[in-house]
This record gives C-alpha cells, structure tokens and sequence, in this order.
C-alpha cells in the first residue's frame, strides 16, 4: 500500500480538500508500542489529523499535537512536520483498564479535565521568536471535532474533517470552504451558489462510514464521492515515519538537569539510559559520558 496525501481542489466552488492514507509508516510506528485497540484508534485519527493540517496550513516547521487526558490515556503525542515526518506516542495509565469499546471521552476527558494543545514551531526562528501554542477545548465526542473546532477559533474559516484507524490502516478526509475572493470594492464576495455547494460536498462526505473508510482506497472514496464534480488534483505527497532524537539532543537534556542531577542519577543507577518513547532507541551515558557533558565544549564540536 502507497502510503499517500494526496490535495485536490474543486474547480466549480472556493473548496479545497485533502485524501490521506497511512499503511507502512502507521506499521513503524506500532512497531515500537503494543497498545490496546482503542488507543490504537485514537492515536491514528490523532496521525491522521495532524498530517492533514500540516499540509493545510502551510507552515515551514513542525505541527505537534499533544492530548494530557484525565483517563487512562494520560498524554499522546503525535509531531508532523512540513515534509510529512510523523512520530507519534501515548502514555497510559498502567492501572487502567481499556475495554475494546472504550470511546473518545472515556480515553482522555473522563472527569472533564482533559486538554488539547496545539504547537506550530518553526524551523528558522528568528531571534526571541518562541513557538505559537494554542489550548483547544476538548468539546466534542472525536479527534476530528476538536480539530474542527480548532480551525473554526483560529483560522475562521468552515473545515470538516472525516478519520478513521485501526491496526492496519489510517484514512482521512479533509474539506475546506476557501476564504471568498475579494470585490473591486475591497469587501469579500461570497455566492449562495458557494454555500449551497459547500453545503451539499459536506452532506457528499458525511455519508462515509468508518468501516467504508477502513475497506476502501482513497482513490475510490474520491470516485465514490465526487465523481459528478470537476477536481483538480495535485501530485500526492508521501508521509514517512522519522524520529528526531539522537545522542546530541540527548546529551542537551541531561546538560539542562543540571550537573548535580545528573550526578545523583549516576550514583543511584550507574549508568542513565534514556529511552526514546517514539522510536524506542535506548541512549546509555555512563559517567566519564556526563562528566564531558559539562565540559566546555568548542565551538561546532559534537557529542559521540
């Protein structure tokens, strides 16, 4: 399977819209954790959503979702940047129990206190530029409404979203409404034909059951959906799973504990091995390691 997203734009109405399909890299990244099938869901419709924006919004940097729940999902985690490099994790609450039907609510808003943030963090910052970080409410009964409602608040613009995943496949669907194009008179010009045609695309997309998403192509979802429409199709974009870490940014952390912290870990454990909960690599400093890592290093040199 192509693992593929794939853009697309109707020429009869300002709508533009987004086809993904996750196989091969939705396989990586399971590789690496064993979770139980309701967290498998959610953590793919979580991929699958941030795939989607982050070829939306058209940012040079990395999109990262991140839910801290108040059930037995205590955080997920799922990193997308601008070239569709995905990482994704969860943590659980190892006393909880999760019955296969557990549902959105009960995984992460169980006492209402669960919270939705999302960062956009750029790849060239310019000095003192810090990452914007928005807090998206948790209303709603999906992935896919929360980042509704998210787009509605901070891009004002009408987005409708359709996810589903299991432990083979992640697809989506995102429609979005364009802003209206502007008039000679500087005012925005919007038809009730645009909205009439807005409004029967969503009812077209809405039909989608999660099991036709799960069974089906994403060539023939299209077909299926929009075949008496004009589309335009761009070449698709190719998403892979890429972990970030290395020894480097590791050795950084540690630098940030401080030299006394990590002084106190070594006499407690010996060495310190720290686990990478994306990729599952295991980084091992021993204490000739963390004693160089506060050591003046010159200019460009790297840790080994």
């Amino acid at each position: 399977m192509n693992d593929q997203l794939q853009k697309f734009l109707f020429r009869q109405a300002p709508v533009r819209g987004e086809f993904i399909e996750l196989a091969d890299m939705w396989q990586q990244i399971q590789s690496h954790h064993d979770y139980p099938a309701p967290v498998v869901r959610l953590l793919g419709e979580m991929i699958g959503a941030a795939a989607l924006l982050s070829a939306n919004i058209k940012f040079d940097g990395s999109l990262i979702m991140q839910v801290r729940g108040d059930g037995p999902v205590r955080l997920l985690v799922v990193e997308c940047d601008s070239a569709l490099k995905i990482r994704a994790t969860a943590k659980l609450d190892e006393t909880a129990s999760i019955p296969d039907d557990a549902i959105f609510t009960d995984l992460i808003n169980a006492n209402g206190k669960g919270r939705f943030v999302i960062t956009l963090d750029p790849h060239d910052k310019i000095p003192g530029q810090r990452p914007y970080q928005g807090i998206v409410s948790l209303a709603g009964d999906s992935i896919a409404q929360v980042i509704e409602n998210y787009m509605k608040q901070s891009e004002q613009l009408d987005t409708r979203i359709w996810l589903a995943a299991d432990n083979r496949v992640i697809r989506g669907l995102l429609m979005q409404k364009m802003p209206p194009e502007t008039g000679a008179d500087g005012l925005s010009e919007s038809t009730q034909e645009d909205e009439d045609t807005w409004q029967r695309l969503v009812t077209l997309a809405s039909t989608l059951k999660t099991d036709e998403m799960l069974d089906t192509g994403i060539e023939t979802l299209r077909h299926r959906l929009f075949w008496e429409d004009d589309l335009f199709a761009f070449e698709p974009q190719h998403p892979v799973f890429h972990c970030s870490c290395n020894r480097e940014k590791v050795g950084n952390m540690l630098r940030m504990l401080g030299e006394r912290e990590v002084g106190e870990a070594l006499k407690e454990q010996g060495n310190l091995a720290i686990h990478c909960d994306f990729c599952g690599q295991t980084y091992t400093f021993g204490k000739a390691d963390c004693d160089a890592l506060f050591v003046e290093q010159p200019a460009g040199q790297k840790l080994h």
